[in-house]
Parts: structure tokens; sequence; C-alpha cells
């Protein structure tokens, strides 16, 4: 999975919170000042060309949806920082977030148990 700007990222949230959707909708959803429709149509098809974004054709227009979810996204984003700055170890991740105490061992707990929950029945999901 490629990865995107920050603007991209903007964009994404607005459809996985939104749903499908024209460009001319998206740019209603922006505060003000907004961008241009140009601007917003410009990142889209960048998103569709990268793989997260596809669109349904209603004659002239499109519309379009996240074609990644917020989840995936998500998983694939922790997976290539711990790569990148943990060399490539969970264990690693999850220490610094226990001795940063931005995970408590009561989480930690909580974690162990649905992973052993998890792993009785057949689950992998956390």
């Amino acid at each position: 999975m490629e990865k995107i700007t920050k603007k991209e990222e903007e964009v994404m949230n607005i459809f996985w919170e939104h749903g499908p959707m024209f460009v001319r909708d998206m740019v209603e959803l922006y505060p003000e000042p907004k961008p241009h429709f140009n601007t917003i149509s410009t990142i889209v098809r960048g998103l569709e060309a990268k793989g997260f974004v596809d669109h349904k054709s209603y004659g002239p227009t499109y519309q379009y949806f996240a074609a990644v979810s917020r989840n995936d996204y998500g998983r694939q984003s922790l997976k290539s920082i711990i790569s990148r700055y943990f060399q490539n170890s969970y264990k690693q991740a999850v220490s610094a977030l226990v001795g940063d105490d931005d995970l408590s061992v009561d989480e930690l707990k909580k974690l162990i148990n649905q992973i052993e929950e998890g792993s009785d029945n057949g689950n992998d999901n956390l």
C-alpha cells in the first residue's frame, strides 16, 4: 500500500466519515476557506491512481468512494511505523508505549486477555 500525504489523508477521512460523494459535495464539507473544486478533484484522482479511491459513473459525473477501509489503512500504517522505527518488533513498540506510560498495566492485561481469547477461538483480531 502506498503512502498518502496529509492532504490526501484529510480527503480520505471525509470519505470514511461520510461515505460515497461527488467532489462538489466534498468541497461543501470543508471549513472556510474552502479549497477550490479543482484542488479537491486533483487530490481525489491521485488517491484513485494509488488505489485508495474508486468511482461510479453517472454520465459525465463521478461519485467517488473509499476503496480502502480506515481500519486497513491504519493497520498498514502501523505495520510501516513498526518496521521503520522498531526494527519490525511489535514487542519493542509495545515496550515503548508502556515505558512512556501511554499504555497502562491494566490495558496491557486486557490486550493479553484479548489475544488469549482470540487464539482460543481461532480469531486473530485484537
